[in-house]
């Protein structure tokens, strides 16, 4: 089956060629911005490992994740911890609270980018207090992003656009263990761009523009993930600093686990 999978994927070239657009995109954006280049997640939902040691030869280092057992599989297979001592898990799913635990375990987590409420807030970070204790090699802080839902449709997640800056402020005055670093959005898909910008690129950016403003914050320091295969370049030029993408560099996706 992985030979399947792997059959007519080119890893290196869907790398090369997305980061190719990734900087045609942002040099194309206003000059009189100071935002950052994107950074590049790989989503590898659903890919075997050959194929993520493949990306990360290539020198990719972030990879994206949207399922709880997966995700630890993945993390915790031993040629992913012998191969890629330097991979920086992105946790871009729903994440229930009953599962923190085994996310926060893993290693080399990074980010888990969709902290969609207080109630997951506060077991984030009571969960990083207690692993604090035990493993005081780990980091001050997780990073997080407050997960927004931009489309208002009821199978997304996230808090509503005029709740983002209370999360926000919520994560930096109660939760000490978390490093609340900005905002993200899944968004609706199959937008039509010939009728004109994405509204959820532009919803987003407004919540971006409202937490700057609120908590006195240089804009290039608060980060905006959002912008997948289909639409990353638009997110980049609507101000993206962080695009999601997987089947530009994997292939076309297999089908939904069972499990999550």
């Amino acid at each position: 089956m992985i030979r399947k999978v792997m059959a007519g994927v080119d890893v290196k070239l869907g790398i090369q060629e997305t980061l190719r657009r990734i900087d045609e995109a942002y040099g194309a954006r206003s000059t009189k911005t100071n935002i950052p280049k994107p950074l590049l997640v790989a989503v590898s939902k659903t890919k075997p490992v050959e194929l993520i040691l493949e990306a990360y030869s290539v020198g990719q280092r972030h990879f994206g994740e949207n399922y709880v057992k997966e995700l630890v599989e993945k993390a915790s297979d031993a040629r992913i911890l012998e191969q890629c001592k330097d991979i920086r898990w992105h946790f871009i799913g729903h994440l229930q609270t009953n599962k923190i635990n085994k996310v926060l375990n893993l290693t080399n987590l990074h980010m888990i980018q969709t902290v969609h409420s207080i109630k997951l807030a506060e077991g984030l970070n009571k969960a990083w207090e207690k692993l604090k204790t035990e493993h005081p090699e780990k980091q001050a802080k997780i990073n997080v992003l407050v997960q927004v839902n931009t489309s208002g449709e009821d199978e997304k997640n996230g808090v509503q656009p005029e709740e983002a800056v209370s999360l926000y402020q919520y994560v930096l005055d109660k939760c000490p263990n978390l490093s609340c670093d900005g905002v993200m959005t899944i968004g609706r898909f199959g937008h039509d761009y010939s009728v004109g910008p994405n509204p959820d690129f532009g919803t987003l950016m407004n919540c971006h523009e409202k937490i700057c403003s609120t908590f006195e914050r240089d804009p290039a320091e608060v980060l905006v993930s959002m912008g997948m295969s289909d639409d990353f370049v638009q997110a980049i030029e609507a101000g993206s600093t962080i695009v999601r993408v997987g089947s530009s560099i994997f292939g076309a996706r297999a089908k939904k686990p069972s499990t999550a």
